[in-house]
């Protein structure tokens, strides 16, 4: 909810029409008269983090529901994962199934962000598998390391809990 928020109000300040005299097509419509677009947001994961929606007091189903419902899932799925058999084994994915977009990879790349987050707990270098700003951003806020797994140990994973502050 925040980032979507923040991209409207950014949306919304920006002037798209600001042109005086509107742009005529070869049709004669008036291409800066027609609404603007509103920006999407959808989340952009792995096949593997669209399985962490059966892992048991990991989501709460409603924060779920507000994700694929509201807003959508981009999945990218890897070889030997089939995100769309656990869409429709899933009661609530397969309900918002039309808001759930698969893209499959086109180039093999076995790289997962929970592999990199499982490297960076264990103090393991990913050099050259994450950009450099990455690696600075996690060492400058000091996540994904073992202190931090303790420290978040037993908690409710609330993904949508910046709402609220």
């Amino acid at each position: 909810r925040h980032h979507y928020n923040e991209a409207l109000r950014a949306f919304q300040s920006k002037e798209f029409m600001g042109n005086e005299h509107p742009a005529e097509s070869s049709t004669g419509d008036c291409l800066s008269c027609q609404q603007p677009v509103l920006p999407e947001l959808k989340l952009l994961c792995g096949a593997d983090f669209l399985q962490t929606f059966k892992t048991p007091n990991l989501w709460k189903e409603e924060d779920i529901k507000e994700i694929v419902e509201k807003f959508g899932l981009v999945c990218i799925s890897r070889a030997g994962s089939d995100p769309s058999q656990f869409i429709q084994e899933s009661d609530l994915l397969s309900e918002f199934q039309h808001n759930i977009f698969l893209v499959r990879e086109w180039i093999q790349n076995e790289v997962s962000a929970t592999q990199i987050r499982s490297a960076l707990c264990r103090g393991l270098s990913v050099k050259y598998l994450i950009p450099d700003s990455v690696i600075a951003y996690i060492a400058q806020h000091n996540v994904y390391t073992a202190e931090s797994e303790r420290r978040n140990e037993g908690h409710l994973l609330q993904p949508l809990s910046l709402q609220n502050t």
